[in-house]
């Protein structure tokens, strides 16, 4: 996994004591001393990089204001803390085509709707999205519902109707779940790079 990015933003004290200890540190350590063309790329290709400094900028959306007087180690532990938080927020979301999946508040998002989902709903979108083919309903019994042959065909029909039917009415899309003779399979969209932006402090995730 790669390591989150901290930006030392005019502490030069602070960003050398850093540096003599960076093989102990779970994080890469840069230093800037000005907002130039250097830092916004940075930040623009690293959305999620944490700055550091002893002054409050707005400009700045992931901050920690560090005082002088504060132990570094203090401060390690709340850089440490801050990646876990984001990192975590990272994993709860899954990208499905034009929506997003929080596995962790079981929303599925587009734009500024959102729907409450069922957890075995998620396992079958999921389960859809990992698949490169249509799946009929005795692979959906046998890996989502985790039952066998003696699970009534038309209770795995009737969940996917029904979940249908929730697209449908909140994001009207009625191709996001297509079926055939094959089976169930999702719709792809052709010829986009899908961009997640996820709520956590803006960090973004791109899948193909």
């Amino acid at each position: 996994m790669n390591k989150f990015n901290v930006i030392i933003f005019k502490l030069q004290t602070l960003y050398e004591i850093l540096i003599e200890i960076k093989s102990q540190l779970n994080f890469n350590i840069i230093y800037f001393d000005e907002i130039n063309d250097n830092f916004n790329k940075h930040l623009n290709n690293n959305p999620d990089t944490l700055i550091i400094s002893d002054k409050i900028n707005t400009k700045f959306k992931n901050f920690i204001l560090y005082n002088k007087t504060q132990k570094v180690s203090n401060l390690i532990q709340q850089i440490n803390v801050f990646f876990s938080k984001t990192n975590y927020e990272i994993k709860s979301n899954i990208l499905i085509a034009k929506y997003t999946i929080n596995t962790n508040s079981r929303l599925i998002i587009r734009d500024d709707n959102s729907l409450k989902l069922t957890e075995r709903e998620i396992d079958l979108l999921i389960y859809l999205n990992n698949s490169t083919e249509e799946k009929n309903i005795i692979d959906l019994q046998k890996n989502v519902w985790k039952h066998t042959r003696d699970l009534e065909t038309h209770t795995v029909e009737t969940h996917i109707y029904r979940l249908r039917k929730k697209i449908f009415e909140v994001f009207k899309d009625d191709k996001f779940i297509i079926n055939n003779k094959k089976g169930y399979k999702l719709y792809k969209w052709k010829k986009e790079t899908l961009l997640l932006k996820i709520s956590y402090q803006g960090n973004l995730v791109k899948r193909k």
